[in-house]
């Protein structure tokens, strides 16, 4: 049987969990689409492209990936405080904005919002400092991204 190799195009669905079992996505959600990706081309994050290598159609498994192979560690300097004056009016706790970089849209967090009129942002990644439990099932590889279309 064939197994998914850098270069294949493989078809999958996925559920990704933390440690505690909280689901943060699912290509199994009701009206998703399972993930169909090139493996090699750095779409994935690490851990997940490497679980994929060596899987078979058919076949199941569940990866568990470190920070290292996610998203890094949680970077302290990557959260700051900005005066709320900066930020859209009634700004709170939880928000999430798109900021535009001269690399393209980033998002960040608003983490708090402090009574000496600052805001507290985190530009790390939601997932950074966590480690990323996936349940993988592998629908179809092939060689290309045509085989996949007209399949």
């Amino acid at each position: 049987m064939r197994k998914i190799a850098n270069g294949d195009t493989a078809t999958v669905h996925y559920t990704g969990k933390l440690e505690d079992g909280t689901v943060f996505d699912s290509s199994l959600t009701e009206g998703r689409e399972p993930l169909s990706v090139v493996l090699g081309q750095g779409s994935l994050i690490p851990g997940f492209e490497n679980g994929l290598i060596g899987m078979a159609e058919g076949e199941k498994k569940t990866v568990t990936i470190p920070t290292s192979e996610a998203y890094g560690d949680h970077e302290s300097a990557l959260v700051f405080p900005v005066p709320t004056e900066k930020l859209p009016a009634g700004i709170e706790a939880g928000t999430t904005l798109t900021l535009m970089t001269p690399h393209g849209p980033s998002m960040i967090s608003v983490v708090s919002v402090n009574e000496d009129n600052t805001a507290t942002l985190d530009h790390n990644h939601p997932l950074a400092g966590k480690t990323l439990i996936f349940e993988l099932e592998v629908l179809t590889v092939s060689d290309t991204v045509e085989e996949v279309v007209n399949n």
